[in-house]
């Protein structure tokens, strides 16, 4: 059977390869893993709030967290929320998301053109008319003054409308003209190549541009990137953008990322996720996590296996019991993640009963097969395949936990040592 390592390592080999990109210690595209983002949805200008929820992103686990700079207010405040974020220990690159007047906020706070490690800007929004390439340019050109990466983000919602325009009476006069859905495709395509090259000959390295391509359906994401992947080697981010809210939003942007990523496409993600109410915002860090995870891309925490249930477990134990264990790894994670060595590998089975239970459990590193309906009230443990014991009794969740705390530090080596 391939282990967890070699599938990775596999999986690796197979990406498409582009150039890579350093933002501020983190290495996007190239032969680096696949980066995991996030974003804010605070007031950039309220320095409280927006570290705080930076600080949530990074500790469940984005690796680059972008926030949105679009005032004079929100652009003085960058540097500040920079260097609390250090004060705390957190060092996670802040990538600043402009829209219309980004040449202005970055010339008028040098601070803040400092303190971003990536600008993002969006060729369908950076200027209309003659103003559109003086402020492209003006960004660019910061950026190579303060030697930042920049993300050139063609989005189907801020679509350049020239192009579009041209390239729509390109296509009438084509004598076999493609339908509107190739030619928006083509556009976003060109808008993001050409902004690129522009870039280039203004002096930003290939090895600072990341580009984009979003948009809000799965069949028209896969086809855009597939088609921007064949065309350049600048690294790709990955986003089905407005993807939606709850499952909708989840399901959606597997189902186009999966498929790009299986075929060695994308070298950052995020995913859009709308947030429920009272949801916290790490949710889409958790999920860009375990999309990657379960494809065997990168290893975040170690993931319980779990069977759904069916009539043979109408209780509800072993469903509590998988929940309670997995949300004990993810809020000790962050600690063991500094303390213990390849700790993110480690398997975990909560089975339901007699049927799959003893067999799922022995391929985990630790895994219970607890009681269904009518079984005898006893849980095997396994640990590395073997039964060692059997629990019984009320204390079975906490006694399992502590299994679970034994095994890391008894199995993983120490960091500090």
């Amino acid at each position: 059977m391939t282990s967890p390592t070699e599938a990775r390592a596999a999986a690796t080999a197979s990406r498409r390869r582009c150039v890579g990109v350093n933002i501020a210690g983190i290495q996007v595209g190239g032969p680096a893993p696949i980066v995991v983002q996030s974003m804010t949805n605070t007031d950039t200008a309220d320095v409280a709030s927006t570290t705080q929820q930076v600080a949530q992103l990074w500790r469940a686990g984005s690796e680059l967290v972008r926030i949105t700079v679009n005032t004079p207010e929100a652009a003085a405040a960058v540097p500040r929320i920079r260097e609390k974020l250090d004060m705390m220990g957190i060092s996670v690159p802040l990538i600043g998301d402009f829209h219309y007047n980004g040449h202005q906020l970055l010339t008028k706070e040098p601070a803040a053109a400092e303190a971003l490690a990536k600008y993002r800007i969006n060729p369908g929004n950076v200027g209309f008319g003659k103003k559109k390439d003086l402020q492209f340019s003006t960004i660019v050109e910061l950026a190579v003054r303060h030697g930042k990466a920049v993300r050139i983000g063609a989005n189907w919602g801020s679509l350049d409308q020239e192009l579009l325009a041209r390239m729509m009476d390109e296509n009438h006069a084509r004598a076999e003209p493609w339908d509107a859905p190739r030619v928006m495709r083509e556009a976003l395509i060109r808008s993001a190549l050409d902004s690129a090259e522009r870039a280039e000959s203004l002096g930003l390295a290939r090895d600072r541009i990341v580009l984009s391509c979003k948009v809000s359906g799965v069949q028209e994401l896969i086809a855009v990137y597939r088609d921007l992947a064949a065309r350049c080697d600048y690294a790709l981010h990955l986003g089905l953008t407005e993807a939606g809210i709850g499952s909708k939003g989840i399901v959606a942007s597997s189902a186009a990322l999966a498929v790009l990523l299986q075929e060695g496409i994308g070298d950052t993600i995020r995913i859009s996720l709308t947030p429920e109410p009272n949801e916290p915002r790490t949710r889409e860090v958790i999920v860009a996590q375990e999309l990657l995870q379960t494809m065997g891309l990168r290893a975040f925490t170690p993931l319980v296996t779990a069977c759904p249930g069916c009539g043979r477990t109408t209780s509800t134990f072993f469903q509590e019991l998988a929940k309670t264990v997995q949300d004990h790894v993810r809020a000790r994670m962050p600690e063991w993640r500094v303390q213990y060595d390849g700790v993110e590998n480690l398997t975990l089975a909560v089975m339901g009963c007699v049927v799959n239970g003893p067999g799922e459990s022995k391929h985990a590193n630790i895994g219970i097969s607890l009681p269904g309906t009518g079984e005898a009230p006893a849980a095997p443990v396994f640990i590395d395949g073997v039964k060692t014991m059997t629990l019984r009794g009320e204390g079975i969740a906490a006694e399992f936990v502590q299994i679970l705390e034994n095994y890391v530090a008894e199995k993983y080596a120490s960091k500090a040592g």
